[in-house]
């Protein structure tokens, strides 16, 4: 029979059904398996034949490529007896390259956190699908700045303000650890009023009522100044940071910019805390990037979601012991919205 090739006990209807089940239907390999009533490595391997044929070998051109790095487990090593030194066989990091404007999901996913491996993926596109990018969104990371000033020199870099607010919210808290520590002289416990407000302190003001947001201020008045003012101090400046990136798609002036960004730099200032002006050189660094989101309003939030799914993938497979299978399964799974075999509903 030509539906039953040689040496096989298995039809090709069955065997492609099976492979689809896993890269287009979601499903893991032992469900796929169970469902199809054949072995672990003959889903495997119909999966890793279906997939060759489903995913595109070079991606369509994009406008706008989100770049984000994805812990994948943990690193292994090898001793190389040439060099008498241990070489990193697997990478404990996965860099994805996403499509965020033309919803292709991930293009591509390198192994290494490096700038060297970001480059040479993009190189390996072809010159014309390199011209076509114009925008290129990452979170606050010198390797893939260098990246994109090697691959891509003509494309507008965005820092994501995702990043930008957890930074400032990590700046509060420790403002917070380091007063309650300096004047206590132990961490914060349950019965201290700061740290009671620890959750409330890294909520927007925006999002909270007149009332709670005056509520919090008389709070941390209250405290005993040496606790209650550098954290007030912290707190104001994440605000001001805050409305700084609230402009984001509201075309702002320049003269509004630059006045919010005044303020925010004069609070920094003033406040003579370490971690504020820390806080403040980095926005400073990375202040075209930040200027370029609040022009665009382009975020990294495509990224962040393949992240997730790549997460939840490899907690579904019980983690993965082949990185490079793990890169496979992890296309298929971002793609199925592109390809047609997911629907929104």
């Amino acid at each position: 029979m030509t539906a039953v090739p040689a040496r096989k006990r298995l039809t090709c209807r069955s065997r492609s059904a099976a492979g689809a089940a896993v890269a287009d239907g979601g499903r893991t390999i032992v469900q796929a398996a169970r469902d199809h009533d054949v072995s672990w490595p003959v889903v495997a391997a119909a999966f890793t034949a279906h997939a060759a044929v489903v995913l595109p070998t070079q991606p369509q051109p994009v406008q706008v490529l989100g770049i984000d790095e994805i812990r994948r487990g943990r690193p292994k090593w090898e001793f190389d007896e040439a060099t008498r030194s241990w070489q990193t066989v697997v990478d404990r990091w996965h860099v994805g390259l996403v499509d965020l404007s033309g919803g292709q999901g991930l293009l591509g996913q390198v192994e290494g956190r490096t700038a060297q491996v970001v480059v040479d993926w993009l190189m390996a596109r072809p010159e014309s699908w390199r011209e076509q990018v114009r925008y290129v969104a990452i979170n606050m990371c010198t390797i893939f700045k260098s990246a994109i000033r090697q691959a891509l020199p003509h494309a507008q870099l965005v820092v994501d303000h995702f990043h930008l607010v957890q930074l400032a919210n990590s700046t509060v808290t420790d403002v917070r650890r380091r007063v309650t520590m300096q004047v206590r002289g132990r961490r914060g416990r349950k019965r201290d009023r700061e740290w009671e407000l620890r959750n409330r302190l890294t909520r927007s003001a925006a999002r909270m009522s007149g009332d709670l947001v005056a509520e919090l201020e008389g709070e941390l008045k209250g405290l005993p100044p040496r606790i209650g003012l550098p954290i007030l101090a912290a707190w104001n400046a994440k605000e001001d940071l805050r409305d700084l990136l609230a402009t984001a798609r509201t075309h702002p002036d320049r003269e509004d910019v630059a006045d919010l960004l005044y303020r925010f730099y004069h609070r920094c200032a003033d406040s003579d805390l370490t971690e504020l002006q820390r806080l403040a050189d980095t926005v400073q660094t990375w202040w075209p990037q930040i200027l370029a989101f609040l022009h665009t309003g382009i975020t990294n939030a495509g990224s962040e979601a393949t992240n997730r799914v790549t997460k939840t993938l490899a907690r579904d497979a019980y983690g993965f012991r082949n990185p490079i299978n793990q890169r496979l399964r992890t296309r298929c799974a971002t793609t199925r919205r592109h390809r047609g075999h997911l629907n929104p509903r």
